[in-house]
């Protein structure tokens, strides 16, 4: 049976705990699978066309952001949803998946990250009112979510080294469609977001990757792979 080959969006620094913590997810996740993984990092100032993309099985926009280069992220992210290519996004890639689909699917041309453009009018993207870095904290997952089944319970802690969310004031428009909030925290703020109609396109704010320091196989990666080894 061939390896499951995972592109890995963003611009690797393992100085960052989930940096080193992607890898030792997937190969904990290939293991429990008795799949063989091959991961490689893709720079977001060195993205590979849609013929290059089109090689892996599944896509993973890895937190690390703001990003070298924005738009190289945001092709691999449309690329993923445009083509059923199973994603992941995590933390930044939350962020990011959040502005593409506000680009290129609801119209909003100029929707942007109040990180790297704080004075930009459409901020879909914006500063959360309490910032979770280095902090864990409890979500609800939406029953019969993607994210629920794969953890199997509709509640879970998770670790987050986040400022930035979903702009409640844009989450109705975001979500009125075939993108849903599947997890929130106990104030109700949108925690992941996962896509109806495609293969597998989920995203959380926090790092489930973060387990696999602790040796445990995150549910969302496992879940990842599943999807891309049909």
């Amino acid at each position: 049976m061939s390896a499951i080959k995972v592109g890995v969006i963003g611009d690797r620094d393992d100085r960052k705990t989930a940096h080193r913590a992607i890898p030792v997810a997937l190969r904990l996740g290939g293991a429990a699978l008795g799949r063989e993984v091959e991961l490689e990092w893709l720079a977001t100032d060195a993205m590979p066309d849609a013929a290059g993309l089109a090689r892996f099985d599944a896509l993973w926009c890895a937190p690390g952001s703001p990003y070298r280069e924005m738009d190289g992220a945001l092709r691999a992210i449309r690329f993923a949803r445009e083509q059923g290519v199973p994603f992941l996004g995590t933390c930044g890639g939350f962020q990011h998946a959040v502005i593409e689909f506000a680009r290129n699917v609801l119209g909003v041309a100029d929707a942007e990250h109040a990180e790297s453009a704080p004075e930009a009018p459409n901020t879909v993207i914006s500063e959360l009112a309490c910032a979770l870095v280095e902090v864990n904290d409890q979500v609800t997952l939406v029953a019969g979510s993607r994210i629920a089944k794969a953890y199997g319970t509709e509640t879970a802690t998770e670790g987050y080294h986040c400022s930035y969310g979903l702009n409640p004031a844009f989450a109705p428009r975001l979500l009125a469609g075939p993108l849903r909030g599947t997890a929130q925290d106990a104030q109700g703020e949108i925690r992941a977001i996962e896509l109806d109609g495609h293969p597998f396109f989920v995203c959380a704010l926090f790092q489930p990757e973060r387990a696999a320091l602790a040796d445990r196989v995150p549910p969302i990666v496992d879940a990842l792979l599943r999807a891309a080894g049909r």
